[in-house]
């Protein structure tokens, strides 16, 4: 069975996350409570990039007044968030553990992006396979 390269990566980052998390809280670094923190933060913006590219994706022959008011509240929340997140808690941060913190998040957002792939590719491929069994049998 020939595994696709996205699947490789998404388990060397899982991998990856589980071997920084364990190392930080075998060693009881005071990182670790960080490296959870952007690990699921890095989760959570692969999340919000789905849901945007989905919701991109559905624009398609709509009026462009929904499309400018989808991309004005989209904007509007993204950038002040963007630039609280970039003032407020990464120039704030201690600078020894922004290295590793922003790693966990670049981790946690391309494991995610990719995890999500993996998910839905599996069971699209189980709904066929229910679909043409049901449909050899009827």
């Amino acid at each position: 069975m020939e595994m696709k390269k996205s699947t490789i990566v998404m388990w060397i980052m899982l991998l990856f996350a589980i071997v920084m998390l364990s190392k930080a809280f075998i060693l009881n670094e005071d990182i670790k409570m960080f490296l959870l923190i952007f690990f699921g933060i890095g989760s959570a913006l692969a999340f919000l990039r789905l849901f945007v590219n989905n919701s991109i994706k559905k624009m398609k022959g709509k009026d462009w007044k929904v499309k400018v008011l989808f991309f004005a509240v989209l904007l509007g929340f993204g950038l002040p968030f963007q630039s609280w997140f970039r003032n407020e808690v990464l120039f704030s941060m201690d600078s020894a553990y922004l290295a590793g913190s922003i790693s966990m998040l670049v981790v946690g957002m391309v494991f995610m992006t990719l995890f999500v792939g993996y998910v839905k590719n599996k069971l699209q491929a189980k709904v066929a396979g229910k679909q043409r069994i049901v449909k050899y049998t009827s």
